[in-house]
């Protein structure tokens, strides 16, 4: 007799980057499509999926807490089963088992699409899920050559803009990533598969979509596609209801002059750029394995404010790095003093098992790594506070992307990409979730700007 899957409520948890929200959307449409309600109350679901990240060490003691919480929960009768997900359990395999007992399933990311199976499978061992040949279970084949299928999700951000992931994978060996182990060699998706999901997600009511991929820049190289980027964002261009697209995560050496002139000129492409670049100094950057140089650094920027004046930009750097001197840090600070990003976040190295730079000498000490960080911080901090302070007055289109019961409203303007950087706080809101609006700058609020409606 076929089991009532509509009786077994399903919690889920997803952690990490906006390319695990990607897949955790996939899972919840194939969860969600066999029938399994979906709740909101992870701590009483008959099954929680936590779909885990594992690129550094905070992200991973992130993941195993959350298992471990699922796992306590489930001892104390509240959890049926735990379902663990997503790249740490790629990376660590079946010596996650290890690190928290209890678990009942291991799913890769190859196994993404089969969620669902795997749910009920666990739930077919015995009167109470569980048999002598016991689970936990392990879909944890080797990352494939094949480019999985994002289309048909259920989205966990507003429906008024998604995330598009464009390709899989990295093909760099930055010393000190772990990202090629866990997801496996650059593979683009067909260009064409790329614009039927962006017309389906617009369809759905998207009117910014965000992409993304371990390099943006890289895209099509794989498929022999020349100019490959720039050629999929001319073909954006004819998705009529697409107002922002925004680009996110691309390998300052793969921005050419194709690529600047073809986002200057576009119409849909917001002036906003998230460029990692990790460190400036030449030796460092060496020793990460990383083609840049501080000389490479400082034009590129150059170039790309000529193009475009009212560019935004975002970036990533990493201090601690195994060797790295006052001096070397010294400048660091001085090119971000220059540099003024928009945005910037930065994190300790964290010596990753497996990563060259783990075996590298001159490890610093974490305490040098907290002071250098917290240095560079503030040193942000007030290049992001004045520059907020010299929009006072300006007036600029904002996305709503929420509105309280008290007209307080939420929203960005093209220069603040969804969850990761400041927002605009709209007084007296009259417009809806998913609107786009006139406002103007008369106030801040640490690294937020308090705008009102014109």
């Amino acid at each position: 007799m076929e089991r009532k899957w509509q009786e077994i409520t399903v919690g889920f948890v997803s952690l990490g980057c906006p390319k695990n929200v990607v897949d955790s959307e996939r899972m919840l449409a194939e969860i969600a499509q066999a029938g399994f309600p979906i709740t909101a109350e992870t701590d009483n679901a008959d099954v929680v999926v936590v779909n885990t990240c594992g690129f550094i060490a905070p992200a991973e003691a992130e993941s195993l807490e959350a298992i471990q919480h699922a796992v306590d929960r489930k001892l104390g009768g509240a959890v049926k089963k735990v379902i663990v997900a997503g790249c740490l359990s790629e990376r660590l395999g079946p010596k996650l088992l290890e690190k928290v007992e209890g678990v009942d399933a291991l799913v890769g990311l190859n196994q993404r699409d089969n969620i669902a199976k795997i749910i009920k499978n666990i739930f077919s061992y015995g009167p109470n899920g569980r048999g002598e040949d016991s689970y936990p279970g392990q879909s944890l084949p080797q990352v494939s050559d094949r480019i999985l299928d994002d289309r048909c999700r259920l989205l966990i951000t507003p429906r008024h803009w998604a995330y598009l992931r464009i390709s899989e994978g990295c093909n760099h060996r930055c010393s000190f990533c772990t990202i090629p182990s866990i997801r496996g060699r650059f593979r683009s998706k067909p260009m064409e598969l790329v614009i039927a999901e962006a017309e389906e997600l617009v369809s759905a009511g998207a009117v910014e979509l965000n992409v993304i991929a371990q390099d943006v820049t890289f895209y099509g190289h794989d498929l022999k596609i020349q100019i490959g980027l720039p050629a999929l964002l001319r073909e954006f261009e004819k998705i009529d209801a697409l107002a922002w697209l925004r680009l996110m995560y691309l390998y300052p050496a793969g921005i050419d002059n194709e690529l600047i002139e073809t986002i200057a000129g576009s119409e849909k492409i917001v002036h906003y750029l998230d460029i990692p670049i990790q460190h400036v100094n030449t030796k460092i950057l060496e020793s990460m394995r990383r083609p840049d140089t501080k000389h490479k650094l400082r034009r590129l920027i150059e170039n790309l404010r000529r193009a475009m004046p009212d560019i935004i930009l975002r970036t990533t750097l990493i201090v601690g790095f195994p060797g790295e001197t006052d001096r070397q840090f010294e400048d660091l600070m001085n090119f971000v003093k220059w540099a003024r990003f928009d945005a910037l976040g930065c994190f300790k190295f964290y010596p990753e098992s497996g990563t060259p730079a783990a075996e590298l000498p001159g490890q610093i000490p974490d305490e040098v790594k907290q002071q250098r960080l917290d240095e560079l911080m503030i040193a942000q901090q007030k290049i992001a506070f004045a520059g907020n302070r010299d929009r006072m007055g300006e007036k600029f289109t904002c996305l709503v992307d929420s509105v309280d019961s008290e007209g307080l409203g939420r929203g960005r303007y093209y220069g603040q990409a969804p969850d990761i950087d400041s927002i605009c706080i709209i007084k007296h809101c009259q417009a809806e979730p998913g609107q786009f609006i006139e406002v103007k700058v008369i106030g801040t609020q640490d690294y937020d700007l308090l705008v009102e409606q014109i």
